[in-house]
């Protein structure tokens, strides 16, 4: 077969394509959809353009579970940075965690993963630790130093993610109640 000059040329496929369809693929179905064979299909390309970007199936592991703790921090420095005072930021945080939209966000399987897989396991944590800093900072300033209220409305926000097909408004609004709690409390 020859090109000609009206053969549409699909574009190259970069390291980037395959670590989004590898966090949707995992968002998805879980860790076990993320192999070489079903992304490759997923993107309509080789096996061979996989192993172009990662030597083997660890290296690209490693790469999803880096992406995504870049992008969980990345995104919460961003939506809070636009915040004003400790109380917005203390209300927004919880939503932020909580009110993804299903279907597609990889935390969850992620979080799943880390159960059975130490990589996993570790970035979790460093993404938890540095999630739980920020929350007991806010609460701090706040007046509010007992450091188990941060871990009680981090996983009060992890946990309305994981409630699945509740509605995204419901969460935020479920975590807004939870604030308002904690700062009737101080």
């Amino acid at each position: 077969m020859t090109l000609d000059a009206s053969t549409p040329r699909r574009a190259r496929l970069r390291r980037h394509n395959w670590l989004e369809a590898g966090l949707s693929a995992l968002g998805e179905a879980g860790h076990g959809a993320l192999q070489a064979e079903p992304l490759a299909r997923r993107l309509s390309t080789t096996k061979g353009s996989f192993y172009w970007h990662f030597d083997d199936l660890p290296a690209f592991h490693a790469a999803i579970l880096e992406t995504w703790e870049e992008e969980a921090t990345r995104t919460l420095d961003t939506v809070l940075s636009q915040e004003e005072g400790a109380v917005a930021r203390l209300r927004r945080f919880g939503q932020v965690i909580a009110d993804k939209p299903g279907g597609g966000d990889p935390e969850p399987a992620i979080r799943a993963w880390a159960l059975s897989h130490p990589r996993a396991a570790e970035a979790v944590a460093r993404v938890d630790a540095k999630r739980l800093s920020y929350l007991g900072g806010l609460l701090n300033d706040l007046g509010i130093g007992n450091p188990e209220m941060a871990q009680i409305l981090y996983a009060a926000s992890i946990g309305m993610e994981a409630m699945g097909p509740a509605a995204p408004a419901d969460r935020a609004g479920a975590m807004g109640t939870l604030v308002d709690l904690v700062l009737v409390l101080r």
